[in-house]
């Protein structure tokens, strides 16, 4: 007797995956984003080929390596044995953002190469984290002496100087100067699992609603919603997607939600005359 066993579709495993804050799996999370684009895509592979990567550098590490010796070793190995750097020449391609495709050409940008550093660097027992800097997202490593900031695009190891000088068009733009200045430390603290998954699912929604790419951009916020259940703008984005397609009942329920909660949102008004619209077109 043979028994049929449903596979979970890729949202279903995503979900599985993002459900808990205390067992999340950053590496294996950020790999599933490509399931939208390549169904096809086996996920364990990819965790695979990190960890081969993993193992090339163990190989080489004395057993009495210092943290400050482990990490020259790692970032000469990503850096610059196997080459992984910035995509300067497609910086908006998606395939920056899908870990499997990093792994393939070594390029993509600043979160995916740092999610792909990380990984290496807690398996070499470093105490690394991603930083969400403004614009950039950075790498962070505490050593015995102090903290080591790296910009995952280059491997480059950051003064405060550099960072502050960095930091300055933002500031000005966000009007946090002078007495609204606020310290360093906060811009460099440590992004949890959940926030970086975020920032590469909102990476690809910019670049697919920049093209007005409705069908790909919907898997995108299907998995934002599932992330954040309570990130109301993604359900009010989504809801204006299936209105793009041309499927009001499907939008109505969205933006409906995001009119109900959203409740200081200074675009209630246009929301609702969408809804509005939306309603009196034939089902």
């Amino acid at each position: 007797m043979s028994y049929f066993v449903e596979q979970p579709t890729a949202l279903q495993y995503f979900a599985s995956l993002v459900q808990s804050d205390e067992h999340f799996p950053l590496f294996e999370a950020a790999c599933s984003l490509a399931q939208d684009e390549s169904p096809e895509l086996d996920v364990q592979q990819v965790l695979g080929d990190a960890d081969q990567l993993l193992a090339r550098l163990k190989r080489r590490l004395p057993p009495d390596a210092s943290a400050l010796q482990r990490l020259r070793l790692l970032n000469h190995f990503f850096f610059r044995e196997l080459g992984f750097g910035g995509n300067l020449n497609n910086y908006y391609d998606p395939d920056n953002s899908y870990l499997h495709a990093v792994l393939r050409t070594r390029k993509g940008i600043p979160i995916s190469l740092a999610v792909l550093w990380l990984e290496l660097a807690q398996g070499l027992g470093l105490q690394a984290q991603g930083v969400a800097f403004p614009g950039h997202f950075m790498l962070k490593v505490k050593l015995p002496k102090g903290q080591v900031v790296i910009d995952p695009f280059s491997g480059q190891s950051l003064s405060r100087e550099e960072l502050a000088e960095r930091l300055e068009p933002y500031k000005r733009r966000s009007g946090l100067v002078g007495e609204f200045d606020v310290p360093m430390g906060l811009y460099l603290q440590s992004a949890p699992p959940r926030d970086i998954i975020a920032r590469m699912l909102r990476n690809l929604k910019e670049i697919h609603h920049s093209q007005q790419d409705w069908p790909r951009l919907l898997p995108v916020l299907d998995r934002l919603v599932t992330l954040l259940p309570e990130a109301w703008p993604e359900y009010r984005d989504r809801g204006l997607a299936w209105a793009a397609l041309g499927e009001p009942s499907r939008a109505v329920p969205d933006l409906e939600l995001y009119l109900a909660q959203a409740e200081d949102a200074l675009d209630l008004d246009l929301i609702a005359q969408r809804v509005a619209e939306l309603r009196s077109l034939p089902h």
